[in-house]
């Protein structure tokens, strides 16, 4: 299992603490029901199974008592990873943006598997979405990262996050916590004008999602095109070399960081407006501190 094998070392690699309570799989209900949990003890009603009458108790009050226990759900955890082509690209000299997704999306996806819950894989682009059954083993997720890995190429169609969130919303009916990784898009696209808020679409979709879901997000960001070293940068969207002389100016380096640091406050500032926990990933080695501080503020806030 090559996907999961990597992500298994990634971890070993950055902490020898237990990751149980990072993303807890044993979820506490309202309700009451089967579970190893007591809750309380009330008196038996017609229906109720013998099995649970404690005859101890019922001796003591001398009335039929049966005890009740706090029942244990499982989570539905949903990985959407935009698969467009842009996707494709280097975030660094050596490796592409897929890897890091993929890295993101097995890491979540692994931890819940540890934890019993059910792991659902989507991902598409602007020409199809996939969705693949809940499934709680290695082999199922191992085959959802595959798949993942071998959509996301420079000849796949564009990136769509808005429509693939709005195939999510129609077809994943129950709640989820829901991680999706995606471009950055304060570098996607990026237009001299770069004051207007993002793609009002994406920001509509979003929208929607949260109020059926508990939403996490990831994005990846790209190479920087003013300082990367590489003797050929090719747009992998528009199939075209990147010219030169961008490396070579420092005034349009800086104004080109500018752009990039206030679209990403205002990206920051739509999720967080949203209730939106977010992080941005660099290149591999960054990939796990970043997941586990957002797994961590999500159970923070989940508390509250």
């Amino acid at each position: 299992m090559p996907h999961l094998t990597r992500v298994k070392s990634r971890l070993a690699l950055r902490t020898h603490r237990p990751v149980r309570g990072v993303l807890d799989g044993e979820y506490a209900s309202l309700h009451t029901g089967r579970s190893l949990d007591f809750n309380d003890l009330r008196e038996y009603v017609r229906g109720d199974d013998v099995k649970d009458i404690d005859w101890k108790a019922s001796a003591r009050s001398r009335s039929l008592l049966v005890k009740r226990y706090v029942a244990i759900r499982q989570h539905q955890i949903t990985l959407v990873v935009s698969t467009g082509r842009s996707m494709a690209a280097g975030n660094t000299r050596t490796r592409s943006k897929r890897e890091a997704a993929v890295l993101v999306a097995g890491l979540v996806g692994w931890l819940a598997l540890r934890h019993g819950d059910q792991v659902t894989v989507v991902h598409g682009d602007s020409a199809e979405q996939h969705i693949r059954r809940p499934a709680t083993t290695e082999v199922a997720l191992e085959h959802g990262l595959a798949a993942i890995h071998d959509a996301t190429v420079p000849g796949a169609a564009p990136s769509d996050l808005a429509g693939l969130l709005r195939f999510v919303t129609r077809v994943v009916r129950r709640r989820s916590i829901l991680l999706v990784v995606t471009d950055d898009p304060a570098t996607d696209q990026v237009e001299p004008a770069g004051d207007e808020p993002l793609d009002p679409a994406l920001e509509s979709a979003l929208r929607r999602l949260v109020v059926q879901h508990e939403v996490l997000l990831v994005t990846v960001g790209d190479l920087d095109p003013t300082t990367a070293s590489a003797d050929t940068l090719v747009d992998v969207d528009t199939a075209t070399a990147v010219p030169e002389w961008l490396r070579g100016d420092a005034q349009l380096r800086a104004e080109y960081a500018d752009l990039v640091a206030r679209r990403r406050a205002q990206w920051r500032s739509t999720l967080e407006r949203l209730g939106i926990a977010h992080e941005q990933v660099g290149d591999e080695d960054s990939a796990v501190p970043a997941v586990f501080r957002l797994l961590e503020r999500h159970r923070h806030a989940h508390v509250r």
